[in-house]
C-alpha cells in the first residue's frame, strides 16, 4: 500500500502557452505559493531584478525566453508536485512534445486580452491527440481584456473543448479587483503586493457585500453580477470524469504578475488534477521500477561538463544504487548517481515514485527513448524525432579547438536540439546541423562558444527536405541526384538526402526508382541506435 499511497500523492504535469503569454510568469507564481521559493522573479530587461527561476540557462535569462525544458519538483499540500516547464517559441515545439508525454495533465495559459493564439493551437493539438486532461489559466486580467464568455466561446468554437468556469473576475485592467469562487460562492478581493514578488494579501467577502460595489465602476459591478446569474442559472455542474477524457476544460481567471487568483488555481489543480495512470498496460503502483527517457541536457553545471537524463518514472519504487536493464542495450545498468531536479539546481536522491521525474548522470548509458525497466520486460511508445526543416553547416574558428568543437556538437544532436548530417563519402569534419525552427542555430551556436568555448561560423543552406534513404550502397553511391539535392549522411551513419523542395524530392524519386525514401521522423534517436 505504500507505493499506492505515493502514486496517489504525484501531480506532474506541464504548462502550454503561446509566447508571452506569461508562462515563466506564472511558473513563478505557483513556485512562489507552493513554498518553493520565497521571492519571485520576473523576466525584465532590467538588469537588477531578479532573473526567472525556471529559466537556468544563460541565454534565456538574456532573451527573456523558454528555450528549453525544466524540471521543478517541490511539496505542496502533503503532495509531491513534479512542475515540467516547456518553451512557449514554436521553434522548440520538438522539445516541448516530448516533456508533454512525460506529463499526466496540463495547463494551456492564455494571455486574456488575445485569447487563443497559434502556438497554443498546435501545443492543444498534441494534448487531444494523447487526451491529456487540460485546466485553463486565463491570464493578464491585470490588462485590459477580452469579455470572459468570449473568451469561453472560444475555446469550445476554435479548439473545440467544453470549457467550465470555475470562478469570474471582478473587472480587468486597473479595474481588476479578484475573483469570485463559484463552488465556495466566495468572492477573493486582491491587494497589489510589491512588484507582484511576494504573496498577494487578500479578504473573503460575500458577492451581496455592498463594499464591493464601491471597488469598481457601475459597469464593471453590473457584467460581474449578469455573469454570475447566467453561469448559475445555467445549472451546469462540473464533470471531472470529462475533463479526464480531454473532452472539458475548467475555466481559471486570474493575473499571474500580480498574484491574483494564483492560489485558488493552484488549490483546485491539486484537488481536481489526476495522479499518475497506467502506461502501456504498466499499474503505476507495481512494486517493480520502470520508466523512460524523456530528455537529455548538458551541461546543467558547466564547471562539470555532465551530462543528465531525465527519467518519468511510471511504475514502481526508485531507490539508489539499484539495478535496471535498458531495453535498448539490453545492459544492466546501476543507478547510483540520481538527482532530485529544481531547474539547475540538483540534490542527491534516495528514492521515488511513478509520477516523478528522476535525474540520472548520463556517461552515454542512455539516449531519448530508453525504456529502463527490472523484472519482466516493458514496451513504452517510442518517442518520434521531428523532421527537420532548417539546415546549416557550422565550423570551427580555430583549429585548435576542433576536438571540443566536436563533443560540442555530439552533445549537442544527443539533447535532440540539432540533427547533425555529414557530406556522404568524405571524411567527418564539417557537419550539416538540421533544425525544426532557425532560432535553434542560435542556441546551438550560443552554447557551442559559452558551453565549450568554441567560436563557429554558421552558414544557412537552403534545403527545406530531409529523407532516409533505404537501397544497396552501391546504388546510392551510383544515384542520379536533381541539382537542388545532396547526398548526406546521419550522425549514425544512414544514408539520407536533403532537398530544397518536394518537387525537387520527386524528382529524384523518379531517377532512382531502386531507392526508397522515408520520411526523417520514423525513427527516435533510441530506436536508430538500436538498429
Amino acid at each position: 500500500m505504500a507505493i499506492r499511497d505515493e502514486v496517489r500523492k504525484r501531480r506532474t504535469f506541464a504548462i502550454i502557452s503561446h509566447p508571452d503569454a506569461g508562462k515563466t510568469t506564472l511558473t513563478e507564481k505557483l513556485l512562489l505559493y507552493g513554498g518553493a521559493i520565497h521571492v519571485a522573479g520576473q523576466v525584465s530587461a532590467r538588469k537588477r531584478q531578479r532573473q526567472a527561476t525556471s529559466d537556468w540557462m544563460a541565454l534565456e535569462r538574456e532573451r527573456g525566453i523558454s528555450i528549453t525544458s525544466t524540471v521543478l519538483q517541490f511539496p505542496y499540500r502533503d503532495h509531491t508536485i513534479n512542475l515540467l516547464d516547456t518553451p512557449g517559441h514554436q521553434d522548440f515545439g520538438e522539445d516541448t512534445y516530448r516533456t508533454l508525454l512525460a506529463a499526466d495533465s496540463a495547463v494551456m495559459l492564455i494571455d486574456a486580452a488575445k485569447g487563443v493564439e497559434p502556438q497554443t493551437k498546435k501545443l492543444f493539438a498534441i494534448c487531444r491527440e494523447r487526451r491529456i486532461p487540460l485546466f485553463t489559466f486565463m491570464n493578464k486580467l491585470d490588462r485590459p481584456s477580452r469579455d470572459p464568455l468570449e473568451l469561453l466561446d472560444e475555446l469550445e468554437n476554435v479548439l473545440g473543448i467544453g470549457a467550465f468556469p470555475m470562478n469570474w473576475p471582478l473587472g480587468s485592467g486597473d479595474e481588476f479587483r479578484g475573483v469570485y469562487d463559484r463552488r465556495t460562492k466566495a468572492v477573493h478581493r486582491f491587494e497589489r503586493s510589491s512588484h507582484g514578488t511576494t504573496r498577494a494579501a487578500f479578504s473573503v467577502g460575500d458577492v451581496a457585500d455592498p463594499a464591493l460595489r464601491d471597488m469598481v465602476s457601475d459597469y464593471v459591478y453590473r457584467q460581474f453580477r449578469e455573469g454570475i446569474e447566467l453561469l448559475d442559472g445555467a445549472g451546469e455542474r462540473f464533470d471531472r470524469a470529462a475533463m479526464l477524457r480531454g473532452e472539458i476544460t475548467p475555466v481559471f481567471f486570474g493575473s499571474a504578475v500580480t498574484n491574483f487568483g494564483v492560489q485558488l488555481f493552484l488549490d483546485d489543480f491539486i484537488d481536481m488534477a489526476p495522479p499518475p495512470s497506467a502506461r502501456a498496460g504498466v499499474d503505476p503502483a507495481d512494486a517493480e521500477f520502470t520508466g523512460f527517457v524523456f530528455k537529455i541536457q548538458a551541461n546543467m553545471d558547466p564547471r562539470h561538463r555532465d551530462r543528465v537524463a531525465f527519467v518519468r518514472i511510471c511504475s514502481g519504487e526508485f531507490a539508489r544504487d539499484m539495478t535496471v536493464r535498458n531495453a535498448r542495450t539490453g545492459a544492466l545498468v546501476r543507478l547510483s548517481r540520481a538527482m532530485r531536479l529544481f531547474a539547475d539546481d540538483r540534490v542527491s536522491l534516495d528514492v521515488g515514485y511513478a509520477g516523478d521525474v528522476v535525474g540520472l548522470a548520463n556517461p552515454g548509458a542512455f539516449a531519448i527513448g530508453d525504456t529502463l525497466y527490472e523484472g519482466e520486460p516493458v514496451a513504452f511508445p517510442p518517442i518520434p524525432a521531428f523532421a527537420p526543416e532548417h539546415f546549416a553547416t557550422v565550423r570551427s574558428t580555430d583549429v585548435a579547438s576542433y576536438k571540443s568543437f566536436g563533443k560540442g556538437v555530439a552533445q549537442l544532436r544527443e539533447e535532440g536540439a540539432v540533427q547533425v548530417f555529414y557530406p556522404w563519402g568524405v571524411p567527418r569534419t564539417e557537419p550539416i546541423l538540421g533544425a525544426v525552427g532557425e532560432l535553434q542555430f542560435e542556441v546551438a551556436q550560443y552554447r557551442l562558444e559559452a558551453e565549450y568555448n568554441v567560436k563557429t561560423i554558421l552558414s544557412t543552406l537552403p534545403y527545406t527536405v530531409a529523407r532516409h534513404v533505404r537501397g544497396e550502397r552501391d546504388a546510392i553511391e551510383r544515384a542520379h541526384w536533381p541539382s537542388n539535392a545532396r547526398l548526406v549522411e546521419d550522425w549514425n551513419g544512414r544514408a539520407a538526402a536533403l532537398f530544397e523542395s518536394e518537387w525537387s524530392e520527386r524528382l529524384a524519386q523518379e531517377w532512382n526508382p531502386n531507392l526508397t525514401f522515408d520520411a526523417f521522423s520514423a525513427q527516435s534517436d533510441a530506436e536508430a541506435l538500436a538498429s
